[in-house]
């Protein structure tokens, strides 16, 4: 399961992890494949260099990169206030609201919001890269797009390779002009924010128009046969994120959500601005239901609407609060049936693998007998 990007990242699996949780990533390194930390709901750069050195100790000099949410231009001056200002009341009626409806506690006095999301800052992302480029990492990629140039310039003047993630060959294009060394072709099925073109066809696509940069496909992939898949469609690896949440190594906030995870099946996810204001898919429910009913006030743009659910999100992690309890997920939920290790995880896609690529090699066999 090589490829030449794999080959040059030094590692046996080409395999590209994304996962919010440190441990998580240090396993999928140590396995053979490459963790990439994501790094969106660092707020103090002291709390990143803790993980990072967690991670760089528990590693075992295996290759891992970070992931951030950056948008391509740089916009000054804009503080968090100035957009929490920017938020209706209306919205924050409706959340209020909501949360009344299903009888969802407050938080403790002074307890702080533990999914208070606020590494799409540009300034806040530039802190990350801050404390990052002090550390060995081998890739940053971000969630949304081509980073700005100069930190393009800055990734490879420490020899960091850059990918971003695109839903169409027209934003592959895009990536490759501005310069970025991988493309990560994110397929509708995907968790998180996804574009609306599945991955059988995405990915040939995105390969097409970006040769010959390396791809990596995402979305729809959890087993061996699926990576094997994305290889006969181009792809040089594979970029697997939703498949790590229901791992041992994991730290998922609620036991409940583990179950319900576990329990849901491939059509047990939607689109949704719900959470941060762009489509991202994620377990529906009916929190996901409130905002994308027409009779409601809607969902805010990003970032406005991450700040304004912030609080409601924790409240229902804490309090498991089932009818509202979710998690950005993709349609491979439905292969997620049981708690298993990070090496678990591989030695089933390696196996999968080595039996898609036998059986293949078998038909090519017997036509070319014929």
């Amino acid at each position: 399961m090589q490829t030449e990007l794999s080959r040059k990242l030094g590692v046996e699996y080409a395999v590209f992890g994304f996962t919010p949780f440190p441990a998580v990533a240090a396993a999928i390194s140590r396995a053979g494949g490459f963790g990439v930390l994501g790094a969106v709901r660092y707020t103090a750069p002291d709390d990143l260099k803790r993980d990072l050195d967690w991670i760089e100790a528990h590693v075992d000099g295996k290759p891992y990169g970070l992931d951030v949410v950056m948008p391509a231009k740089k916009v000054d001056g804009v503080t968090e206030a100035d957009v929490e200002a920017m938020i209706p009341e209306g919205h924050r009626r409706f959340v209020k609201d909501t949360l009344a409806t299903y009888g969802v506690p407050e938080l403790a006095e002074g307890e702080a919001s533990g999914w208070r999301i606020t590494g799409w800052m540009e300034q806040v992302a530039r802190t990350q890269l801050d404390v990052a480029f002090d550390y060995p990492i081998r890739l940053l990629a971000n969630a949304l797009g081509s980073p700005p140039a100069d930190v393009i310039a800055r990734a490879h003047e420490q020899d960091v390779l850059v990918a971003a993630l695109a839903g169409s060959a027209r934003h592959a294009r895009k990536h490759a002009d501005a310069g970025i060394d991988i493309v990560v072709a994110q397929g509708y099925e995907a968790g998180g924010h996804t574009g609306e073109i599945a991955s059988m066809v995405l990915t040939p696509e995105v390969v097409d128009a970006v040769a010959p940069l390396p791809v990596l496909a995402a979305g729809g992939i959890g087993s061996g046969q699926q990576i094997a898949a994305a290889f006969a469609l181009g792809a040089q690896g594979v970029w697997l994120g939703s498949l790590w949440l229901t791992t041992t190594e994991a730290e998922l906030p609620s036991p409940r959500l583990i179950e319900k995870l576990l329990a849901a099946g491939s059509g047990d996810t939607v689109r949704s601005r719900a959470l941060t204001g762009k489509p991202a898919r994620q377990l529906r429910t009916e929190w996901t239901d409130a905002w994308d009913d027409p009779h409601g006030p809607g969902a805010l743009p990003m970032p406005l609407q991450g700040l304004l659910v912030a609080d409601a999100v924790s409240r229902i992690q804490k309090y498991e609060v089932d009818p509202l309890l979710g998690t950005p997920v993709g349609q491979i939920v439905g292969r997620m049936t049981s708690e298993r290790s990070v090496q678990a995880v591989f030695d089933d896609l390696t196996r999968g693998f080595e039996q898609a690529v036998d059986r293949i090699t078998r038909i090519a066999g017997r036509s070319a007998e014929q």
